[in-house]
């Protein structure tokens, strides 16, 4: 590597921690501060580096678009299998992943449970948006003024008798997730299953998908599937970090 991009790649680097003056970066390099000063005027010139009128100098602009760029172009489905595969083989139950596509909830993978019970779910197809753990987590994570636009278009199909019948109901029901962090499904899109689900976030805080655990009754009860929350919510937090998320950083809110 050539010596002046290995020094200007460790001018990045410390100034990632903070801002920086002239004489710290030539101190940290060990060089005159003439060479870190032809350095920094270069980087600058391509917006890698800006300075104040104290002459401390931080990151540019460049450098958060890259990183931006970088993130978009990276796969959720592909960066939260192992996680998901993981899971699934920690849990022994059917796990998901979903994503909000034109006013949708659709699963993008699937991992089905070890035993021989089968979840109505397919990789492709759409989530009902009232009664999924899926589906009120990607609702929720929208616009807070968009919220009764979509719980006004559903037709509140009655899968069971615990699905929510009405768009004040699903209301109510986002304000609590919202609240919480995670969803349930208890037994709301089929007899005896209960499920819950939480947000994965890009490196933003904005919400880009969803994971939930799916699980009969006959094999766990309602109190034990929520006693898996950890599980999952530690397997979200791991793709979010993929995603360049870092955990306890305020989240992106939509309003």
């Amino acid at each position: 590597m050539s010596q002046s991009l290995l020094r200007a790649l460790t001018i990045l680097v410390a100034l990632g921690s903070d801002t920086q003056s002239l004489d710290q970066l030539a101190a940290h390099l060990g060089v005159h501060k003439s060479t870190v000063l032809r350095l920094l005027q270069t980087m600058e010139s391509e917006r890698f580096v800006t300075h104040d009128a104290q002459h401390r100098y931080a990151l540019g602009s460049r450098l958060f678009e890259l990183a931006n760029q970088s993130l978009e172009h990276r796969d959720v489905r592909a960066l939260a299998r192992p996680h998901l595969a993981q899971l699934n083989s920690a849990t022994g139950q059917t796990i998901h992943l979903a994503t909000y596509e034109s006013g949708d909830a659709v699963y993008i993978d699937k991992f089905d449970a070890i035993h021989s019970v089968r979840m109505y779910s397919r990789i492709g197809r759409p989530a009902p948006l009232h009664c999924t753990a899926v589906g009120k987590v990607l609702v929720a994570a929208q616009p807070r003024a968009e919220w009764r636009a979509i719980a006004e278009r559903l037709d509140y199909h009655r899968f069971t008798e615990r699905t929510i019948g009405s768009a004040a109901d699903y209301l109510t029901e986002l304000d609590k997730v919202l609240a919480q962090g995670y969803a349930e499904d208890h037994e709301e899109h089929e007899s005896f299953v209960n499920c819950i689900g939480v947000p994965v976030r890009n490196g933003t805080g904005a919400v880009v998908a969803a994971i939930s655990m799916s699980v009969p009754d006959m094999l766990l009860d309602h109190d034990q599937v929520l006693a898996a929350l950890p599980q999952v919510r530690a397997a979200a937090d791991a793709v979010s970090t993929e995603l360049g998320w870092t955990s306890g950083r305020p989240a992106h809110t939509k309003g």
